[in-house]
């Protein structure tokens, strides 16, 4: 009995001394957990962004393979996927006329090729920056699949720019081609032998390129044929022949080791493929073909024709339902491809339907401008009854408010005013010595008293009559007639002082218009602005001699503010406001005056414009030269980023984001 009783002591001994070891152990490891927590802190949740972007294992057919068949690839991935727009990003060249199907799915890309594998052929599918990881998007890069139909595969290479050929904006999305065929017509008729397209910055690789002479394109396809079918499609060519090659180079890499700070700059051999270093620029052909569109009354004192171009020879209008003779004050737009009808009479505004036959020019299948003849019914989408109720709830809105005057024993109006010119006038009440104020009308005027527009300057204390020029502004009715006085638009000159504070002083009925409506008395007080309160700015602009310049300095929006015309290759600006500018010019070859686009079919590029590729800024008092050589740098690199609108799309760098994480957590990165 002892002996057990000793036995079970025991036994109970050890087991206590097991729970406390096992306590013991439960202890120490929760201290290890804690001290193991604590030694992480720096540690986020979840773990730290993944950096590395997806590779490829393998495809079939097999990536450079020769002799291959089959129309169906398959690309396969290390890890799960994405394809973004790929119907925008993905291009396979040699062109495909039927769209082929590409689709990612898990850790796969298939491509279905839907036209028929020509011989001997170098087949590429260049994806881009489309493909990317499925959680943190890294990309894959400018990845590009490639096999042979033939014995070898072609590997060389051509890149190079695009740009808007009217702002050197970078031109996304265009299809850049090359074509064996050296004729002209090849461009019209037939098919892109090899493409790519241009992504954010304009740029664009075409891959898998044989030895051989090439002309080079650029085309915003609009019906998917890879040719200049349509007018309307933006291009842009070249007249140089291409001969691609390569080379050995060697280039420096930059390691980073934080956005500020260097870890190593190291030398890599690579192969160079030339050209590199082409720059198109893109153009849209102006749409001559002339088609009437359609007959707008917004308004029922006029009504407008409206044409897809302009046309020296005005439309013949013969009234169905009135008489057209001596109806009409006609106003054609700058291009011609608006014309706006003024109806002088009462009786035909208030006249709801007009009846008219149509006599114009246009375009026909062949190109050739031909009479045309139309019935045009224009109605009024300010009927007259419509206009009679709103007049009659105008009167009484104003009966009201003059009842409620004569309640009170206010002064009070018996007889409604009639309605008055208002001018719009483009004078602010600070006004630069360069500058001249514009008035506009909505509607023609018919008369205008001068003898009722005064101008006085101020010297000391005393005010005297200064001298002023009221005129109107010249326009053409036609692309080829002597300008005539505009009816609506009108200048207002005077010798502007630096300094001097002005009054423009209109008096009442100084201007009537066609429908005997009158203008009311008119004061605007006006500083010009001191002469400390400007900078200079002289261009010299090399290269330029000889050559008649069109040269624009810019706002800090890119919008232009000045303008010079310059043939001895100096342009000067005078009365600039203090702050930041651009310039730019382009080459009036025309002597236009304004900037003319290319003509494919003439064989004829669109003027040369160029972008001044600092920041200018301009302080009070401060006169400013600057050299200017327009040709210094490519196309590609002169428009500053700050007014470029297509922006370089930003990728995701994760690096980065580890690196800011790391950062707020008081942690060194990279480990």
């Amino acid at each position: 009995m002892n002996i057990l009783k000793r036995i079970l002591h025991n036994k109970n001994i050890s087991s206590l001394q097991g729970r406390r070891k096992g306590l013991g152990l439960v202890l120490v490891l929760l201290l290890a957990l804690l001290v193991a927590s604590c030694a992480r802190m720096g540690r986020p949740d979840g773990g730290w962004y993944d950096e590395t972007p997806p590779s490829v294992i393998g495809a079939t057919p097999g990536d450079g393979s020769v002799n291959a068949k089959a129309k169906k690839i398959n690309i396969f991935f290390d890890e799960f996927i994405k394809l973004e727009n790929a119907s925008e990003k993905v291009v396979v060249s040699p062109p495909q006329l039927e769209q082929p199907e590409i689709k990612a799915t898990g850790k796969r890309i298939s491509v279905e090729l839907k036209d028929s594998l020509k011989a001997n052929t170098t087949y590429t599918v260049d994806f881009s920056d489309a493909i990317s990881d499925n959680n943190e998007g890294n990309p894959l890069g400018n990845y590009t699949y490639s096999f042979s139909t033939g014995e070898e595969i072609d590997t060389l290479e051509v890149s190079g720019y695009v740009v808007q050929a009217e702002n050197l904006e970078p031109v996304k999305g265009i299809l850049v081609g090359l074509y064996a065929e050296m004729a002209d017509s090849a461009f019209l008729k037939m098919p892109m032998l090899r493409v790519a397209r241009a992504d954010s910055r304009g740029h664009f690789v075409i891959r898998g390129v044989a030895p051989g002479t090439y002309r080079i394109y650029a085309l915003a396809d609009m019906d998917g044929n890879y040719c200049f079918s349509q007018k309307s499609e933006q291009i842009a060519f070249s007249r140089d022949t291409i001969r691609p090659s390569f080379t050995d180079a060697v280039r420096q890499d930059t390691v980073w080791l934080d956005s500020l700070h260097i870890k190593d700059i190291t030398r890599q051999g690579y192969t160079r493929f030339t050209p590199d270093d082409i720059v198109l620029r893109a153009f849209t052909e102006t749409q001559t073909d002339r088609m009437f569109l359609k007959a707008e009354r917004s308004e029922a004192n006029h009504f407008s024709l409206f044409y897809t171009y302009g046309s020296d020879q005005l439309p013949v209008l013969k009234g169905l339902n009135f008489n057209e003779k001596d109806a009409f004050i006609v106003e054609p737009s700058e291009k011609g491809d608006t014309i706006t009808y003024w109806l002088r009479d009462t009786t035909l505004v208030n006249q709801d339907t007009l009846d008219v036959a149509l006599t114009y020019l246009a375009t026909d299948t062949l190109g050739v401008l031909q009479t045309q003849h139309d019935t045009l019914q224009i109605l009024s989408k300010q009927p007259y009854a419509k206009r009679m109720k709103q007049a009659q709830k105008d009167y009484e809105e104003w009966k009201k408010q003059e009842d409620k005057k004569k309640k009170k024993g206010e002064p009070y109006d018996s007889i409604m005013p009639l309605p008055c010119l208002e001018p719009k006038l483009s004078a602010e009440s600070s006004l630069d010595p360069d500058r001249n104020i514009r008035f506009d009308f909505d509607t023609p005027l018919a008369h205008v008293d001068t003898s009722k527009i005064h101008l006085y300057a101020k010297h000391d204390t005393l005010w005297y009559t200064a001298n002023l020029r009221f005129e109107p502004v010249m326009q053409k009715l036609t692309t080829d007639s002597v300008p005539v006085p505009s009816m609506r638009s009108y200048v207002f000159k005077a010798e502007w002082r630096p300094g001097i504070e002005y009054s423009l002083e209109v008096d009442s009925a100084a201007f009537t218009d066609i429908y005997g409506t009158v203008s009311r008395s008119l004061k605007r007080g006006i500083k010009v602005r001191q002469l400390d309160e400007y900078g200079t700015l002289l261009l010299n602009l090399r290269g330029m001699q000889g050559k008649r310049a069109v040269v624009e300095l810019l706002s800090s929006q890119g919008a232009p503010v000045k303008q010079v015309t310059t043939e001895d290759g100096t342009a000067q600006f005078f009365y600039i406001k203090p702050g930041k500018y651009y310039a730019r010019l382009f080459v009036d070859a025309n002597r236009n005056g304004i900037w003319d686009t290319g003509n494919y079919g003439d064989d004829q590029q669109p003027e040369e414009m160029y972008y001044y590729p600092e920041e200018i800024e301009c302080k009070a008092k401060w006169d400013i030269t600057l050299d200017w050589d327009p040709t210094a740098r490519p196309l590609n690199e002169q428009k500053p980023a700050a007014i470029t609108k297509q922006k370089a799309e930003q990728q995701k760098k994760i690096t980065q984001r580890n690196m800011e994480r790391a950062k707020k957590m008081g942690i060194v990165y990279p480990f």
